[in-house]
């Protein structure tokens, strides 16, 4: 599935309902006016193609002449269809296995098979960051029509899959803690001038070890977060003029295909990962396993002119090549990790990726690992009403705080009670980790011994196969990366000696 340059990708089949949802100032060429049938014997080698480069029969005289010629279609990993216009019948095969991050003896288990490989079964996945799990399913009668949310929100929890779902698949888990009377809470949250403690109610309850297993939410970094949001506040006055003033314009469509491409060329991932555009999806992208591809969905609304690279290097750059590496390893399997006695992934894996996030912008404010770290803290010992009114002091749209206070709740039923779901610490908590061993550990060989813990990197590098590994272009000059890393600690007035006590 390789992103074409050509002009079959944005100019095909699309209905009228569809162009006008397009951006505005981003609109379609018109369709190409078909050829005089009896020109068609003179059609090109480039109109034989099919929509993925696939030559189409051709033969001569009359009878060819009669056979319909199917139109041509835009590749597949150039989609930008609406996720409400899919059918049904693709539920089944959207499966999202998610890990958690941190399962002690029982690693999170990578992938057995090349995520290169066009043979990955129906069993098949790859590792992906949990903030990313968000495409806007329809859930039964419930469902209603998906709304964008701002750049400044936090991912929406993914919502579950339709009727056609496999019976015997358990749904990952942020669709199990996704309640299903959401909208309904918050419309009466709001209605109450935000007093009223909301009262989820889940399809499937989470079994008591996993919610138990995430009740504990940390402090051990809590002055480093709320410095992080501080600074950020110092310089812009609020995170939105910081969104602003920082992320630059939202992209078009046609600036987007570019973008990515380029970035697909510069990792050599071309037609290997497929990419779609979505004006429906309601975080900044997905990166997902559809259809036995890994899949990455992008949101139009989120596209940034200075941060779109950036999500790029998180989901392809780190967690899709790090897959890859890791598929080539001796430890691949979660037998041979727990064998071997490796420790879990993350938080270097989702520490490792936030920081690509931010690592070549001109201010790389590490604000939303900071405030998810922050939010958890305060859930542990407060109800969701009064969390909400106590971080007002950082986030001022009360969508963005129903946001981070419902992921912070979410397992819980009855709200008023203090509780939290600590899983969104990990991403603070493994960038500064990263950061306080920045100096001691070699990046080049974590990126290339796939998905494991950077504590573990020496005593793997004897045994690893290194010959078809990739490194992500921006890891590849370490000396400049490390500059990086220490642009990130000064601009996010991070203290070294700080850390080093913190993390002997």
């Amino acid at each position: 599935m390789v992103l074409d340059s050509g002009e079959v990708f944005m100019d095909q089949v699309e209905a009228e309902s569809v162009r006008d949802r397009l951006d505005p100032d981003v609109r379609p060429d018109p369709p190409k006016t078909a050829k005089p049938p009896a020109k068609r014997s003179n059609v090109s080698k480039k109109e034989r193609l099919s929509h993925n480069g696939v030559p189409t029969p051709s033969g001569g005289g009359q009878g060819a002449e009669r056979r319909t010629r199917a139109p041509l279609r835009r590749p597949l990993s150039m989609e930008a269809t609406p996720q409400r216009l899919r059918g049904s019948q693709e539920v089944a095969d959207r499966r999202v296995v998610q890990p958690p991050w941190r399962s002690g003896s029982a690693a999170p288990s990578p992938p057995t098979r090349s995520l290169t490989s066009l043979s990955l079964g129906s069993g098949g996945w790859m590792r992906r960051s949990e903030s990313t799990c968000s495409v806007n399913y329809p859930l039964g009668p419930r469902a209603g029509r998906g709304q964008m949310r701002p750049a400044t929100s936090l991912p929406h929890i993914a919502k579950g899959a339709g009727g056609s779902a496999l019976p015997s698949a358990r749904p990952c888990l942020l669709v199990a803690l996704r309640p299903l009377n959401l909208e309904e809470e918050k419309r009466t949250f709001f209605q109450s001038d935000y007093k009223y403690e909301p009262q989820f109610e889940y399809a499937q309850p989470e079994p008591r070890s996993v919610l138990d297993k995430y009740r504990e939410g940390s402090g051990l970094f809590l002055e480093q977060a709320v410095g992080i949001m501080e600074c950020v506040l110092r310089k812009f006055g609020s995170y939105e003029n910081f969104e602003e003033v920082t992320g630059g314009s939202v992209l078009p469509k046609s600036q987007v295909w570019a973008a990515v491409r380029k970035y697909l060329q510069k990792e050599g991932c071309v037609g290997e990962v497929v990419v779609r555009l979505s004006d429906e999806l309601l975080s900044q992208a997905v990166m997902v396993v559809e259809s036995c591809r890994p899949t990455l969905t992008i949101n139009l609304a989120g596209a940034r002119q200075h941060w779109l690279e950036g999500m790029l290097r998180h989901e392809i750059g780190t967690h899709y090549l790090r897959g890859v590496n890791n598929s080539l390893q001796p430890w691949a399997s979660a037998e041979a990790r727990k064998q071997l006695g490796l420790k879990p992934a993350n938080p270097t894996e989702e520490g490792l990726a936030s920081l690509h996030s931010v690592l070549l912008r001109k201010q790389p404010h590490l604000w939303r690992a900071a405030l998810l770290y922050y939010t958890v803290f305060h859930a542990a010992s407060m109800s969701f009403s009064r969390l909400f009114g106590h971080i007002a002091r950082f986030v001022q749209d009360p969508d963005v705080r129903w946001e981070y206070c419902l992921r912070a709740k979410r397992g819980q039923t009855d709200t008023s009670q203090p509780g939290c779901f600590s899983k969104d610490q990990v991403y603070l908590d493994g960038i500064l980790r990263i950061l306080r061993h920045r100096r001691n550990i070699d990046f080049k060989m974590l990126a290339s011994l796939g998905k494991v813990s950077f504590e573990d990197v020496e005593r793997l590098r004897p045994l690893a196969a290194l010959s078809r590994t990739r490194i992500p272009h921006f890891m590849r000059d370490q000396e400049r990366y490390l500059q990086h890393l220490d642009h990130i600690v000064a601009v996010n007035e991070l203290d070294d000696p700080a850390l080093e006590q913190l993390l002997p």
